[in-house]
């Protein structure tokens, strides 16, 4: 059973549309909806935003749905300037960049006590989804790396380059890396997918709206050309 997981219901309605629609189910204020899209087992959810509403999430669907696998969709923004809005990024790891705990000797993005720095994706699944984004998306550009997460919409230059430097990130967004502690604490495998919708600057409040619908486009076409790979 895969669980496939977007922040906004306009991240996961397209995939709704085309599944083959079985069961609902409705836990922690969350709709959970089993069926098969694309040939396989799925449960596709609108998580919410923010960390703790994609945790609460992720853990549902291993514990209520047994996924052996969790498919992270939605948009970030750009943390690199070659990552264009409307580019895709592929989680290589990803990293909570609102942990701070350094006053114990850990570095920011440490969760104190875990024994990882950074949660890694699945590399099985990172280069299906490149595959996969190349065939669906042919006309946009295909990136790897890390993603950083935290519970605040990035929107100032400053703390881009500030997450640049410390994190070597390749964009931001709020929640998949809170999706991804919880594939690593129940040994499921994992990827986030994200379409570039701003370039996290002082730009951002003007290109988001914008390019939002595109990007969630973008999103829907990858992941369902990565089922009919995996």
């Amino acid at each position: 059973m895969i669980g496939i997981i977007g922040a906004m219901e306009d991240e996961v309605e397209g995939l709704k549309a085309e599944m083959e629609m079985e069961e609902t189910l409705s836990m922690a204020s969350m709709t959970f909806v089993k069926g098969r899209l694309c040939g396989k087992d799925v449960v596709v959810v609108r998580s919410g935003i923010g960390k703790v509403n994609a945790a609460v999430c992720a853990q549902i669907l291993a514990d209520k749905f047994s996924v052996n696998m969790l498919i992270n969709t939605g948009i970030a923004g750009s943390l690199d300037a070659d990552i264009d809005i409307g580019d895709i990024v592929i989680s290589t790891d990803a990293v909570q960049h609102d942990v701070d705990a350094t006053v114990f000797g850990d570095p920011v993005g440490q969760i104190p006590q875990m024994d990882t720095f950074s949660f890694p994706a699945d590399k099985r699944l990172v280069e299906a989804a490149v595959q996969a984004n190349e065939e669906a998306n042919p006309e946009i550009h295909t990136f790897t790396g890390r993603v950083v997460s935290g519970d605040q919409f990035v929107a100032d230059q400053k703390v881009k380059e500030r997450l640049v430097r410390e994190f070597g990130g390749k964009c931001t967004e709020m929640e998949g890396a809170a999706i991804a502690q919880v594939a690593y604490l129940n040994q499921i495998s994992y990827v986030i997918i994200r379409a570039i919708s701003d370039k996290a600057d002082n730009s951002s409040s003007m290109d988001y709206p914008a390019f939002e619908k595109q990007a969630i486009i973008h999103s829907v076409r990858l992941v369902q050309s990565l089922l009919m790979k995996i």
